[in-house]
């Protein structure tokens, strides 16, 4: 369903299905599932280490795969991250740490965080703040997501979300009008905490 930016958050965008009484066994296969993309990945830069270096030489990689974990914590005081389309500042926030995939030079540890995503749950904008430079990105329509009960009063908002790349800066200025497809399961905990793990596959227009 086609919607205009800026009428629904993030989470609304999505045409999202209550799933309320799937079982423990389908939320394990789920993230399983959404795990492998990440697995998927790293697999292939461990059978082709002349990709890895490739991503060493090249300043402007034709794409990204970065990691985005852990909970989420509300931006007070924002960086200005050079990007006129986000106001880190307004109080509309929240962040969480990226780790490297592939494709940010210099930084193949998975385990280690390099920056920091920023992202509106009652808007459509995000930012990428990692070595190099930063992006910014607006989620769209076509997500396709699903709610899945977790058992324990909280719910997972599974499934993928399509991004457009309006601006960059740095290294990543070729990604603008690229385009981003997250692989999520942001878990919404019966406390009020967001927890993220999701799987960004960012490409070049």
């Amino acid at each position: 369903m086609d919607r205009t930016d800026g009428d629904h958050s993030r989470i609304g965008r999505a045409d999202v299905t209550d799933s309320s009484g799937t079982t423990n066994q389908a939320v394990l296969s789920r993230r399983t599932a959404l795990g492998g993309a990440l697995g998927g990945a790293l697999v292939t830069l461990l059978a082709r280490p002349d990709l890895a270096a490739a991503d060493e030489r090249d300043r402007q990689p034709a794409a990204l795969v970065l990691l985005l974990r852990g909970l989420y914590h509300p931006v007070i005081d924002g960086p200005d991250l050079g990007l006129s389309k986000v106001d880190l500042s307004d109080g509309s926030y929240s962040t969480t740490k990226i780790y490297p995939v592939s494709g940010v030079p210099g930084h193949r540890n998975v385990n280690e965080a390099i920056g920091d995503f920023y992202t509106q749950f009652e808007g459509n904008l995000c930012a990428y703040d990692i070595p190099g430079g930063a992006i910014a990105m607006r989620f769209t329509p076509r997500s396709n997501t699903v709610s899945v009960d977790d058992g324990s009063g909280g719910s997972y908002l599974q499934g993928t979300y399509e991004l457009r790349v309006p601006e960059a800066t740095g290294r990543y200025r070729s990604f603008v009008g690229g385009h981003n497809r997250m692989v999520d399961d942001l878990h919404f905990l019966a406390s009020g905490d967001v927890d993220e793990f999701c799987v960004c596959l960012i490409s070049r227009p």
